[in-house]
C-alpha cells in the first residue's frame, strides 16, 4: 500500500532526529574518554587520537546539518517558485534519507499536479468567457478597463479601450450611463460607432476582488432584435388596417359601379326631360367618381398588403463591385436622356457581403433613383457609390449624391415606414 505524504515525511524527520542523538551521543562518549585520558599519566598518544577523532565528530555532525538545511532551503525555494524540476537525491546523507528526498519530491508531484488542475480550470474559464456572445467588459476603482472576450473586442472594433475615459468616443452619454449605474441595474443605452446607432441592454455588477471592488458590465447588444419587432409591428398593424379598409370599400366600390349602371339606364327611360337629365348627369358624375375613387383606393391597399407578404430572403455571396455596376446599368437605361457621372469606390476591391440578391438590388436601384431625382436641377449632377469594412468589420454601403440633402425636418421620417414626399411611391 502506498504512503502518504505525512508518512513520507515523520519516517524521514525520525530516523534525521534519531541520527542527530546518535551522532551527539557518540560525541558526549568521545568527551568523557577523552577527559579520562587527559588525568592518566602516559595516555598522551591515546587522548591526542581521542582529541581528532572528537574534531571529526564534531565536523561531521555540522556537514550533515548544514547539508540537510541547505535540501530543506532548496525545497523550500522550489516550492515558493513553483520550480518543478528540481530533483531531491538524498541518499548520500546515509541511511533514511533517501526516503526524506522522495516526500520532498513527493510534495512537489502534489503542488505541481494541483497547479496544473488550477491552470485547466482558468483555461477552461477563460475559453467559456471568450465565446460568451454577450460583451463582457469590467472597470477597476481607478477607471482602468479590461475586455474580457471576442464579443467586446468585436463591439469596439480597432478602438484603443484601456481607461473608462476612453469610451466617450461611443457617445456623450455612453460613459455617463456605464459610470452612474448601481449593483444588479439594468438600462438601455444608446452606442454610437462608425456613423451607427444601435441599442444596448446593460447589467452591473459588482465583484470583490483582491485589488478592491470591480464592476463588471455585460453589454447585450438589442438593435437587430428592436428592429424586427418594429418591423413585425409595423406589419401586423398594415395587415389590419388594410383588412378592414378592403372590407369596407369592397361594397362601396360594387354599390358605386351598380349606382352608374342604374343612373345610364335610368336617363335612357326618361327621354327628353331636360331638368331630370342635368339631375340625373350630376348623380352620374358624383356616383363615377366615387366608383373611380374607390377602385383607386383598392388598388393602393393592394400595394401596401403586397409589403406584409414579402418572402424570406436567400443569402448569397455577393461581389460588392459587381453589383454597383449592374445598379448603374439598371439607372442608365431608365434615364437615357440625362448624364449622370457615376463613381464607383469599393475597398478592398474584391469585397463580398452575404445578402439576399434581388432584394439588395432593389434597395440600392430605388436609392440611386433618389439620388438621380436629387440632382436633376445640378450643373453636373455625380452619384458615389462606396463600400468598405468599418472598424468592426461589417460591410458598410454608402451612397451619395451631390445635391441639396434633405431637409432636416425629413431626416427624422425618412426610416419611418411607407414615409414618402411623392404622389405615386410608397416610401
Amino acid at each position: 500500500m502506498p504512503r502518504s505524504i505525512g508518512e513520507w515525511k515523520n519516517m524521514g524527520f525520525k530516523r534525521f532526529s534519531i541520527l542527530i542523538g546518535l551522532r551527539t551521543a557518540l560525541i558526549m562518549l568521545n568527551l568523557l574518554a577523552m577527559t579520562y585520558l587527559i588525568y592518566q599519566p602516559g595516555y598522551h598518544a591515546a587522548t591526542v587520537m581521542a582529541t581528532l577523532i572528537l574534531v571529526l565528530q564534531c565536523y561531521s555532525i555540522v556537514k550533515f546539518t548544514t547539508r540537510t538545511n541547505a535540501e530543506l532551503v532548496r525545497f523550500l525555494d522550489a516550492a515558493k517558485h513553483a520550480d518543478y524540476s528540481q530533483r531531491f537525491d538524498l541518499s548520500a546523507l546515509g541511511a533514511g534519507f533517501a526516503e526524506l528526498g522522495a516526500a520532498f519530491a513527493d510534495i512537489l508531484q502534489k503542488f505541481q499536479a494541483g497547479r496544473q488542475q488550477q491552470e485547466e480550470k482558468l483555461r477552461h474559464l477563460k475559453a467559456v468567457i471568450e465565446h460568451v456572445p454577450v460583451p463582457l467588459i469590467s472597470i477597476k476603482q481607478n477607471g482602468q478597463l479590461t475586455i474580457w472576450n471576442n464579443a467586446a473586442r468585436r463591439l469596439f472594433g480597432k478602438a484603443r479601450i484601456v481607461r473608462i475615459e476612453d469610451l466617450d468616443q461611443f457617445g456623450p452619454e455612453f460613459v455617463f450611463n456605464l459610470t452612474s449605474m448601481k449593483a444588479g441595474e439594468r438600462r438601455l443605452v444608446t452606442f454610437q460607432a462608425d456613423n451607427m446607432t444601435q441599442q444596448l441592454s446593460v447589467s452591473m455588477t459588482e465583484v470583490i476582488v483582491a485589488q478592491g471592488q470591480e464592476r463588471l458590465l455585460s453589454l447585450q447588444d438589442i438593435q437587430n432584435e428592436l428592429d424586427a419587432s418594429q418591423l413585425q409591428a409595423w406589419q401586423d398593424l398594415v395587415k389590419v388596417l388594410t383588412h378592414e379598409i378592403m372590407n369596407s370599400i369592397t361594397p362601396v366600390a360594387s354599390l358605386a359601379k351598380t349606382a352608374v349602371d342604374l343612373v345610364s339606364d335610368t336617363k335612357q327611360q326618361v327621354g327628353d326631360q331636360p331638368e331630370i337629365q342635368s339631375h340625373l348627369d350630376d348623380i352620374s358624375s358624383a356616383v363615377t367618381t366615387v366608383a373611380r375613387r374607390s377602385e383607386g383606393l383598392m388598388k393602393f391597399v393592394g400595394s401596401y398588403r403586397k409589403l406584409t407578404r414579402l418572402p424570406p430572403p436567400v443569402k448569397t455571396p455577393i461581389t460588392i463591385n459587381e453589383l454597383f455596376s449592374q445598379v448603374i446599368e439598371i439607372a442608365r437605361q431608365e434615364q437615357a436622356h440625362c448624364h449622370f457621372e457615376f463613381i464607383i469606390a469599393v475597398v478592398p476591391a474584391a469585397l463580398k457581403v452575404e445578402a439576399d440578391r434581388a432584394m439588395l438590388e432593389q434597395v440600392l436601384i430605388n436609392l440611386v433613383k433618389n439620388a438621380q431625382q436629387a440632382t436633376q436641377h445640378v450643373e453636373h449632377p455625380q452619384i458615389n457609390l462606396s463600400a468598405g469594412l468599418n472598424r468592426r468589420g461589417h460591410v458598410v454601403i454608402d451612397i451619395s449624391d451631390n445635391g441639396f440633402g434633405i431637409d432636416d425636418e425629413m431626416k427624422a421620417k425618412i426610416f419611418i415606414p411607407f414615409y414618402t414626399t411623392k404622389k405615386k411611391d410608397l416610401g
